[in-house]
């Protein structure tokens, strides 16, 4: 592949740029590798079950007539062993590879690691997982870059569960393919995804609460605009002074004046007097179970969210909005079943709605569910069409349906849809970067880049538009330098903005940085509030360490040598 142009600093090739679109949307848990289908390996047999090769395969034993030399004989014993390997002979194949590792001077390390490589294939078909890695392991001892070793040991430790020891093989693999066989990548894949839930569920286990950034907060509540309780905390009353007032009276004043983390306690004091007839006992949980979930405190959050909704009497606005956002957090704690559960419940209650509908559109969204969504999003639009946010999601799940079915007139709707939204909704910014999305995903950079400038003026302190206006400088000009400004830049406007460290990460896993990637990732890694969000954190991370590991090991890199 080519590379893309350069305006200043270093170019990034376009595999690289669009895998790092891949890692900031979360849509890869390797973030950073390129899937690429690459040709069938020379000397690939076919099993029961699985592609299995070993080296110098040989239609039928070969005799040679006394074998002039010690090495010659340990090569007739090894193709014997061949021999009978491809017949499936595997008890056999061992015997014969026995003997050519005793025959071989010690001094041929290249053939003793073809041995060994060999003994381990047989091994491996024969499920002795444990026989594999040492054989393998004596394989690398002679042949440190013995690729075929390296993706067979893997294979093995995979089945043991092994992660660590997996993911440092199968990614010394991809680093000696340069990233370009899709085999490997998919299972470092796999990999990653049971590493990153190991690890996450440990970091979640022991994380402080963290609520998320001021940004973060005003852009959650506004996307409940049926949420009587944030009506409330938007209601003007008479000016009381704040040492005078205490519970949800004393949380509405923290939230107009955004000193939010004083809001969950002063709920609970709120909740503290509900024996003494409290006014707001149903508003101070509603607060403080949304407040628990913007800092990450799960099962706080639940708890109070299960109170509104299992108990009488409650103003159906008030539960529909304790449905929608444990349905939401269900999702995040990948619990599909409860999730779907809550958002039917809700919709029983209050058909008409429209946060239900808008918010199932997300999670369909997020789970491929395209059709879905378009349904969602359409009612939720039907029941408040003066909601920019549902306008403009509709928009983007009908430009993804148009995609996926090559649907060119709603395709060009959905466009025009787009344009028509961002002109009536000019103090909308979710409405000019969606539309920045789409069309930088089309290659209209230049207007992409408009539209992001316009969100900007209407939300300066909105730190992740100066990332989405990093990553199109890769996609665009691949000017890697103004990318990281602008990401930095996005850091200082938000020091607590997860989505720039990450996409900083990705990036300087790109440019070989390995050890500031790590750094970044692991500042992301302090900030996400979901296990799910570590899980994929945590993926990146790995993967970068692995990385690091092997090359400084082999002496290889992303641009290294192949194995030959």
């Amino acid at each position: 592949m080519t590379s893309s142009g350069t305006e200043t600093g270093t170019s990034l090739p376009k595999w690289q740029i669009a895998a790092i679109a891949l890692g900031a949307t979360g849509a890869l848990g390797l973030g950073y590798w390129y899937f690429k289908s690459s040709g069938k390996s020379k000397g690939v047999l076919k099993g029961s079950d699985k592609a299995i090769s070993i080296d110098d395969v040989k239609e039928e034993p070969i005799t040679v007539q006394q074998p002039s030399t010690p090495l010659e004989e340990a090569q007739e014993f090894k193709n014997q062993g061949n021999a009978y390997f491809k017949k499936g002979k595997y008890d056999e194949a061992i015997k014969c590879y026995n003997k050519a590792i005793e025959t071989c001077p010690e001094e041929n390390k290249a053939d003793l690691a073809t041995f060994y490589q060999n003994r381990a294939a047989a091994y491996e078909q024969l499920k002795k997982w444990t026989a594999v890695i040492v054989d393998c392991t004596t394989a690398l001892d002679y042949n440190q870059k013995y690729e075929k070793a390296l993706n067979r040991r893997a294979r093995a430790y995979e089945v043991l569960k092994d992660w660590e020891s997996c993911l440092d093989d199968i990614t010394a693999v991809c680093l000696m393919q340069n990233f370009q066989d899709q085999k490997p990548l998919l299972m470092a894949d796999r990999v990653l995804k049971e590493l990153g839930k190991i690890h996450a569920a440990k970091a979640f286990s022991v994380r402080k609460p963290k609520l998320a950034s001021h940004q973060f907060i005003k852009t959650y509540f506004a996307s409940f605009p049926n949420d009587p309780v944030y009506k409330k905390l938007l209601e003007t009353e008479p000016p009381i002074g704040e040492g005078e007032v205490q519970g949800f009276l004393r949380a509405k004043i923290a939230f107009a004046t955004e000193k939010y983390d004083d809001i969950i306690q002063a709920c609970t004091e709120e909740i503290a007097n509900s024996e003494s007839e409290s006014q707001f006992y149903v508003e101070a949980l509603s607060l403080r179970a949304t407040f628990n979930i913007l800092s990450g405190s799960h099962n706080e959050a639940l708890i109070d969210l299960k109170t509104i909704i299992e108990t009488d009497g409650i103003e159906v606005g008030i539960k529909v909005n304790s449905l929608i956002k444990r349905g939401s957090l269900y999702l995040q704690l990948d619990n599909m079943e409860q999730c779907t559960k809550d958002f039917s419940l809700a919709a029983e209650l209050g058909p008409d709605i429209s946060d239900i509908y808008h918010h199932r559109g997300q999670v369909y969204l997020l789970s491929d569910q395209t059709d879905l969504a378009r349904s969602d999003f359409e009612k939720a639009v039907k029941l408040n069409p003066d909601f920019p946010i549902a306008v403009v999601q509709k928009c983007y799940a009908n430009y993804r349906y148009a995609l996926a079915t090559q649907n060119a007139a709603l395709l060009v709707e959905t466009l025009e849809g787009f344009r028509k939204a961002t002109e009536r909704f000019p103090s909308c910014s979710e409405a000019f970067v969606l539309y920045g999305q789409v069309l930088a995903e089309r290659g209209d950079f230049d207007n992409a880049e408009k539209l992001y400038l316009k969100a900007q003026d209407v939300e300066p302190k909105n730190a992740t538009i100066l990332v989405h206006r990093g990553v199109l400088q890769l996609q665009w000009k691949g000017n890697v330098e103004q990318s990281i400004e602008l990401m930095k830049k996005a850091i200082e406007v938000d020091e607590k903005c997860e989505f720039a460290y990450e996409t900083l990460g990705t990036v300087e896993v790109q440019r070989g940085n390995l050890v500031i990637a790590i750094e970044y990732f692991g500042k992301a890694i302090e900030l996400a509030r979901t296990e799910m969000e570590l899980t994929h954190l945590f993926s990146l991370r790995d993967a970068a360490v692995s990385q690091l590991k092997v090359s400084t090991k082999l002496g290889i890199g992303p641009q290294g040598l192949k194995s030959t």
